[in-house]
């Protein structure tokens, strides 16, 4: 409630100086950012953490008031007995007004005077796009659907290569439509005693982050603190009921009424890191295994992409030791 009151008190004072605030974060949320707004303003969007105190939502709509900006949705998160601070904002602005480079400064003393742990400014239509590497294994239904929402600019980033544990056939699909592309594919082949890690670090190494796309094989400890960023995976939502080989068989022959998939951070504890998106559907009786699995991979590609796309439009910010929060 003291939080509220706070936040009210201080969108009051923005008001009072002829600044206008539409919140309107639940319109937003899970569209991008929208260029054809305005002719001359672009949109850009801006993330914040920091231990919570008074006046931080005034300083930080001031800063886009002071050089012409406008907010369109604001979003904020003081979690109960937490003196913690989150917010994500997406406005409007004049790059003539408000040169790309003096945003940052503006935004990074902001983020000195409140100590901030993390305070990220985007400009879609002027940053480069995330570059990211995705490594697979045999499936490669998360690739295709990755694949062509790339190729339809529905996923914001520009992707570097492909890595697989698996040799594929240079008539396959997936072959062609990455030599169509121009992106590299690089079979690397491993073993139970050897994993190439070193080989797949230096071809991943002027990536922004990494997506598992199906990778069936646990990345080290030593690779993840030698690669240094973030590594999204997705595995299905039978977990720990049905582990090993054939999870979507055993959970079929057990009569599961509910199947689903997780897309989570990588850490070195095997599926277990801060979860990013969960989706569920259920089966029935009527399902035949096929129609069972179907679903099951319809769920894994759609939630991959989704954490894709929250990730890259700065939705998810770390909570805690193992949690998110996503807005």
């Amino acid at each position: 409630m003291m939080m509220m009151r706070r936040i009210i008190s201080e969108r009051a004072t923005c008001v009072s100086k002829n600044f206008i605030l539409r919140s309107s974060a639940s319109r937003f949320h899970g569209e991008s950012l929208d260029s054809s707004v305005s002719p001359v303003l672009i949109p850009g969007v801006h993330v914040f953490h920091c231990q919570d105190a008074v006046g931080i939502v005034a300083k930080l709509s001031d800063c886009i008031a002071a050089k012409g900006g406008n907010i369109l949705g604001y979003d904020v998160f003081v979690p109960e007995n937490n003196n913690v601070f989150y917010s994500r904002s997406e406005f409007i602005f004049d790059p003539v007004k408000w040169p790309r480079e003096q945003m940052s400064e503006d935004f990074q003393a902001i983020a000195q005077r409140f100590g901030a742990m993390n305070s990220v400014v985007r400009v879609p239509s002027i940053d480069p796009k995330y570059k990211i590497a995705l490594l697979l294994s045999k499936q490669d239904h998360c690739l295709v659907e990755m694949l062509h929402r790339w190729q339809d600019g529905k996923l914001p980033v520009d992707i570097t290569c492909v890595i697989s544990n698996h040799e594929r056939a240079s008539n396959t699909h997936v072959m062609r439509f990455l030599e169509r592309h121009g992106i590299p594919y690089h079979y690397v082949a491993t073993t139970k005693d050897n994993k190439r890690e070193d080989e797949i670090l230096d071809l991943v190494k002027d990536t922004d982050f990494l997506v598992l796309a199906r990778y069936m094989q646990i990345l080290s400890g030593k690779f993840l603190k030698g690669y240094g960023k973030d590594v999204i995976n997705i595995h299905h939502g039978l977990l720990p009921s049905f582990k090993g080989g054939y999870p979507a068989k055993q959970a079929f022959d057990a009569g599961v009424k509910l199947i689903g998939a997780t897309s989570h951070f990588v850490t070195e504890e095997l599926d277990a890191g801060p979860i990013i998106e969960q989706m569920v559907e259920s089966v029935s009786h009527r399902d035949n295994l096929r129609s069972f699995v179907q679903k099951s991979e319809d769920l894994e590609k759609k939630c991959l992409t989704k954490a894709i796309k929250s990730y890259c439009e700065l939705r998810v910010l770390p909570y805690g030791a193992n949690k998110t929060v996503v807005f």
